[in-house]
Parts: structure tokens; sequence; C-alpha cells
């Protein structure tokens, strides 16, 4: 029930788009999630990291910081079967543990990745 309900300041709601009331529009609704960057017009960042107890860390960045969680998972889950090693997304960036670098820049670059 809005603020002003049953009195004369009462104003249903309108649909922005077409100007019709929110009950009678039949407007689609707005799909506003980005789509991912095509592989060509990213840049893969590799790097080896040595964490805790000299345990070692194969760390992607620069992976479209745009894309919505869900790809990036995706992603990871590749990589992860992939390598046969387990991993993670910390702040953006994709972390699978152990020395991977040369079989993940070799899968990155097939899949049309710029790597670094």
């Amino acid at each position: 029930m809005s603020l002003f309900a049953g009195t004369e300041l009462y104003r249903p709601p309108k649909c922005d788009r077409c100007q019709k009331l929110e009950t009678e529009c039949d407007c689609p609704p707005v799909d506003n999630t980005p789509a991912p960057l095509p592989p060509e017009k990213q840049t893969a960042r590799l790097q080896l990291e040595k964490r805790k107890k000299g345990k070692l860390v194969t760390v992607i960045r620069g992976l479209d910081e745009g894309t919505p969680e869900p790809h990036l998972s995706a992603f990871l889950t590749k990589l992860k079967n992939i390598c046969g090693a387990g991993g993670s997304i910390q702040s953006g960036a994709i972390e699978i543990q152990g020395d991977h670098l040369a079989s993940i820049r070799q899968h990155l670059a097939d899949w049309g990745y710029r790597v670094k």
C-alpha cells in the first residue's frame, strides 16, 4: 500500500517506458546484467605467488573486472578441472593452488585471451 492510497493525492505508479499504469503495462523486463567482454579484448596477467608455509599459488588477474560473479566461477571451475587442483576467487582474481603457470598460459592462449 502506498503512502497516499485512498486519498485524493494518490497517483498510481506508471511505467517509465510506456507511461501506462504498471498493472496495464506490457513492456518486457529490463536485463541490466552486462555481457562479458570477448576473450580477444581481455588481457590475463599471470603471476606466481608464495603463501604461508611456502605454498605456491598461480594468480590470474585482469579478466574483465566488470564480469558478473557466475562467469568468473564457471571460468574457475574450468581451470581447476584442467589443472587438477583447488582454487578460489579472491577480490576479482582467480587463484589456483600450485605452480600451473605454463599450462594455464597455454590454455588461456588457446581460448583467445592475451596473456602477460
